[in-house]
This record gives structure tokens, sequence and C-alpha cells, in this order.
């Protein structure tokens, strides 16, 4: 009966709560924020409409944007992991492949995660998707 109540209760209250919210379960914190951006254990993660070489490589302008040092960076066939330090603040960017154009992208800045730094980041990728 607990699992059943708890299984309803919390997404009546994500539905509630309108455009920002946040649930905390132990050391697990996840957010939602205008239904476009998750915020998961330090990485805020949202999706792009566009195929995963393009975003890859908005990543990759958006961190050169940034005045990134110490860059390195690792693709597979579906996904691909970018880390980088910007201002002193280890940046950590995953990309992974959904569907043909779509590609989703978790960001983490610093050790255990700045919702507004990764927001600035994921800023700039959109810039780069807007404007190449």
């Amino acid at each position: 009966m607990k699992k059943i109540l708890l299984g309803l209760l919390v997404p009546m209250l994500l539905i509630v709560s309108a455009c920002d919210t946040s649930l905390s379960v132990g050391r697990k914190t996840i957010g939602i924020r205008s239904w476009e951006l998750i915020y998961t254990d330090g990485y805020l993660r949202t999706s792009y409409p566009f195929p995963l070489e393009k975003v890859w490589a908005a990543c990759d302008r958006a961190l050169i944007s940034l005045g990134a040092s110490d860059y390195e960076s690792s693709q597979r066939i579906a996904t691909g992991k970018m880390t980088a330090m910007v201002q002193d603040e280890k940046v950590q960017i995953i990309v992974d492949y959904m569907e043909r154009e779509l590609t989703s992208v978790s960001i983490m800045v610093g050790l255990s995660g700045s919702a507004l730094g990764s927001q600035l980041v994921h800023d700039r990728i959109s810039a780069v998707l807007k404007n190449p």
C-alpha cells in the first residue's frame, strides 16, 4: 500500500509544483526545471534536437569559447565524454545518442556539481547550435 501511495504521490507533487522543483531521497537529488532540464547527482541534463555529431562539435566549441584548458575527450559509437578545466573548475560533459535527431547532454561543473555553472555551459552549447 505504501509503495502505491508513494508511486502516486511523487508524480502528483512534480505536476503541482509547476516549473521548478527538486526531490531528495537519501543522497540522491533530482530536479526538474521548465520540464526541459533535469538535475541529478550533480549533472544537469537536457536533450537537443540535433544529431550526435553536431552536438559533439557544439560541445567542443562551447568549451573552447569558455577558455578550457587540460581538454580531453573520448568518443565511441553512441556516446562520448569531454573533460576540461574552465576557470579552475573541472567540467565534465557526457554526450549520448538517443535518436537520429535527438542527443542527450549531461554536464557537471566542479566536484559535486554546480547547477548554475552547468547551465552556463548548456547556454553556450545552445548558442553554438543556433549559430553554427
